[in-house]
């Protein structure tokens, strides 16, 4: 499905940004003309984005030739060059924007969330993404997430059970949901983890009775309020602390002994790192 999903992303903002011809270099270019480029690394960070990169260059033309010397998840500096491309012009240019667009992306949401990592250096909690991604690229923001040092937390809406609070509301409570999906999980054959979300401690405290469940998810606690649950859920499920927490408060929630700390912001509020390609002699 992932490799489908990917093909088909390749496919769309190639036909998106080409159109009925690159006219730019139709126009002033010779059709045999042969060029060569690298790719620079303008900004330091992670890098993020070659696996996909190849595949856009090999979509455009699979006559281009690559050598990759700097793989994704590695830290660069200002002045690293990534890769050279090797082929026709017109394909290479056409490429250009398409790649750049995917790594600078994928590489600012690397870099970000190493950041976050580090801040939580010397503890057991880890960072997870959530599904507050850009429509299409939801498997290219996630891998950079992974890059960068970060855990994903389901893909979807079909590889975990996640119920928050519109299913409580609608369901008729906690323990009428987490009972309706134990119910479902059984007669359909799937084993798929159940994560709860409580907003408050009485919510909390009829998770714990009704149990069944895997994690839960502990949405706009303070940081008192996180110590004060993570002593009472004492390891019996997985816990997970959400809502508004930044990298200025990620290390004081984590030393509350969470488990995971999810982050919107490392897929949603990104500065893509700055990259581009140049032409050589």
């Amino acid at each position: 499905m992932i490799k489908q999903l990917i093909d088909q992303f390749i496919d769309i903002t190639i036909r998106e940004d080409i159109g009925d011809g690159d006219h730019s270099s139709l126009s002033c270019i010779p059709e045999s003309a042969q060029g060569k480029m690298y790719l620079l690394v303008k900004e330091d960070g992670v890098l993020a984005g070659v696996d996909i990169a190849l595949k856009i260059f090999n979509e455009i033309d699979s006559s281009i030739e690559t050598e990759v010397f700097i793989k994704d998840g590695t830290s660069v500096k200002v002045g690293d060059v990534v890769m050279h491309v090797t082929g026709k012009v017109w394909s290479l240019l056409q490429a250009e924007r398409l790649v750049l667009n995917v790594m600078q992306r994928m590489s600012g949401i690397a870099t970000r969330t190493a950041e976050y990592v580090a801040r939580l250096e010397g503890t057991k909690t880890r960072v997870l993404d959530t599904r507050k991604t850009t429509p299409g690229m939801r498997y290219l923001e996630k891998e950079a997430v992974r890059l960068g040092g970060g855990v994903n937390h389901r893909m979807g809406l079909y590889d975990m059970v996640m119920l928050k609070d519109n299913h409580i509301d609608f369901a008729g409570g906690i323990e009428k949901a987490i009972r309706q999906v134990q119910t479902y999980l059984e007669e359909k054959g799937k084993d798929l983890k159940i994560e709860v979300e409580v907003r408050d401690w009485n919510e909390l405290e009829e998770v714990m009775r009704v149990g069944g469940i895997h994690r839960i998810m502990l949405d706009n606690f303070s940081i008192d309020e996180t110590k004060k649950a993570v002593t009472f859920i004492d390891g019996r499920f997985e816990t997970e602390s959400s809502g508004g927490i930044t990298i200025e408060t990620l290390r004081d929630y984590a030393e509350c002994g969470v488990d995971y700390i999810s982050v919107g912001a490392l897929t949603h509020h990104i500065k893509s790192l700055d990259l581009s390609l140049k032409a050589m002699d």
